[in-house]
């Protein structure tokens, strides 16, 4: 830890930094609309839908939710990950032996990949275990990779589908699926859910939560400061937290004991939160 964020975490009585960029379950924030999607990944797991969508604007928590959702799972549901989908139909199928630790040899085709994937999910039913797939950014896939993870969810053992598919992506996921020539996927999608951007009163909620979580007071961040970020980050958690976090160092840089508005306002003048858009406060 550099010297200048160890000043920083003393002056205001944090263990840790509170808005670090990368996804920390830890630090998931349950307002309704989290609440909500969480409930309905929990449901599309339960029910055993084939195909689960979770969508959202880029850095709206997606990724921290479903990091949560996955941690915990019971041990009878196999989990794989495809963390940055690409397009391409052998591709895809690839990344899904991959995903779930499936050795294939060189130079096989889609339909043998498809083989070796389709004997993991029997064994697997025999087992009594499910298997769920998690696709992040799953609105980079092109018809044919999707084409292709729907014939994965028609794998079945008797009655029972083997496979459980949760694409975790943009807002334009849901416009692809409901394309016509997609519409054979689109009839496998059982639940779905679209985490929006916070609102006012949320931004103000999910800051104080942070600064909890970090083992601070969450009144670090006056309301008028509150009020302010979220104008500029338009309620997106990733721009929150980059905003939030150069605040508590110019803060922290002028010996202030909280962060008002004016910190923030300074912030957006001087340029160095690129994602104002080109807002700033007068």
């Amino acid at each position: 830890m550099s010297q200048a964020l160890s000043y920083y975490l003393d002056h205001f009585g944090l263990r840790e930094r509170p808005f670090a960029l990368a996804p920390d379950p830890e630090y998931l924030f349950w307002s309704p609309e989290h609440r909500g999607a969480f409930a309905m990944l929990d449901y599309g797991l339960s029910t055993r839908a084939p195909i689960t969508l979770l969508t959202g604007e880029i850095g709206a928590g997606k990724t921290t939710l479903v990091h949560h959702f996955i941690d915990n799972l019971d041990d009878d549901v196999t989990i794989g990950v495809i963390s940055n989908a690409r397009p391409g139909v052998n591709d895809v199928l690839r990344r899904v032996c991959a995903a779930l630790s499936l050795e294939v040899p060189a130079g096989v085709d889609s339909s043998d990949l498809f083989s070796v994937i389709q004997t993991f999910l029997v064994a697997r039913h025999k087992d009594a275990k499910r298997v769920l797939l998690v696709i992040d950014e799953a609105q980079n896939l092109n018809r044919d990779a999707l084409e292709d993870l729907r014939m994965l969810t028609n794998i079945n053992a008797g009655r029972d589908e083997v496979l459980q598919l949760l694409l975790v992506g943009q807002p334009e996921l849901r416009n692809m699926v409901r394309r016509p020539d997609l519409v054979q996927f689109a009839q496998r999608v059982a639940a779905s859910y679209h985490l929006p951007r916070l609102d006012a009163a949320a931004t103000g909620g999910y800051i104080a939560s942070r600064i909890r979580q970090a083992g601070g007071n969450p009144g670090i961040f006056s309301r008028q400061a509150a009020q302010l970020i979220h104008e500029a980050t338009d309620g997106v958690p990733r721009l929150i937290n980059q905003l939030c976090d150069l605040a508590l160092t110019y803060a922290f840089a002028a010996e202030m004991p909280m962060v008002k508005r004016d910190v923030v306002a300074q912030v957006l003048r001087d340029g160095v939160f690129f994602g104002a858009q080109g807002r700033s406060d007068a």
